[in-house]
This record gives C-alpha cells, structure tokens and sequence, in this order.
C-alpha cells in the first residue's frame, strides 16, 4: 500500500486531468489534496442543464463527477486505478447551481480493486449526490 511520500505533486495532477476532452469540457480544478482525500471544483455551465423548469444537472454530469473524483483521488496518492468497474450513485437534491465541488475519500486500495467514496456539494454546501466506485488497479 503507497503512503503519502508516494503522492504525485500538484502540477502532474493537473496535467493528468487535462489530457482527457471530457474532463476539459467540464472544467474541473483542482482545489486540494492530501493523503487519501481530494477536492475537485466543477463550474456551472448551461449545458449541463437537463431540466430547464428547475434549471437542474444531468444526473450523468453528476455521476462522471463522482466517477472522475473517485479515481483521481487514487491516482493522486500514487495508487493504481485503471478503469472503473462498479459506480453507486445516489442523488439527495438537485443540482441547480453551481460550482459543484466533489470530495473524494480513499476508503480501500486493494491488489485488484481499489474503492473510493466521494460527495458532492453545491455552493450552498448542501449535499446533491453521493457515491462510491470501485476501480481495476
């Protein structure tokens, strides 16, 4: 099991979220990391509106952001995380403004699956979703 002298630093978890289209179109940032814990930053965009009566998120945009952060938070311990090979995902409230910030937890690194839980919230701090994915290392 890695430690926290096996972390990466900021600038490759940066780069690291910036080599996929997806995670440009949706904007994320970084906002902090530690050992087993990161903070990834959403800004609101319109697109990402599935219900315009409510001006409510996609459940998708939401669960992509529980995915995402899930796995990052492996990667930016220096864990293995290659694919996700289980999502949970449960929605509290909707998700009507932004920026939406997920916090991701480490809760097992395993030889073969490793599991991470995160929440989200919105600027309110109110929690919209919730969830835990389970990744192939």
């Amino acid at each position: 099991m890695n430690d926290a002298t096996s972390m990466i630093d900021r600038d490759r978890l940066d780069q690291m979220l910036a080599i996929a289209p997806f995670h440009q179109w949706l904007g994320l940032t970084v906002k902090s990391f530690g050992p087993g814990q990161l903070e990834l930053e959403m800004p609101w965009r319109d697109e990402i509106v599935s219900n315009p009566v409510i001006g409510s998120a996609h459940g998708g945009v939401l669960a992509s952001l529980i995915d995402l952060s899930g796995l990052y938070v492996l990667l930016a311990a220096g864990h293995k995380a290659k694919a996700t090979v289980d999502l949970r995902v449960d929605y509290h409230r909707p998700a009507t403004q932004g920026p939406l910030l997920a916090s991701a937890t480490v809760v097992k690194v395993g030889r073969q699956i490793s599991v991470a839980d995160t929440r989200i919230t919105g600027p309110d701090d109110k929690l919209v979703a919730s969830g835990r994915g389970a990744y192939s290392c």
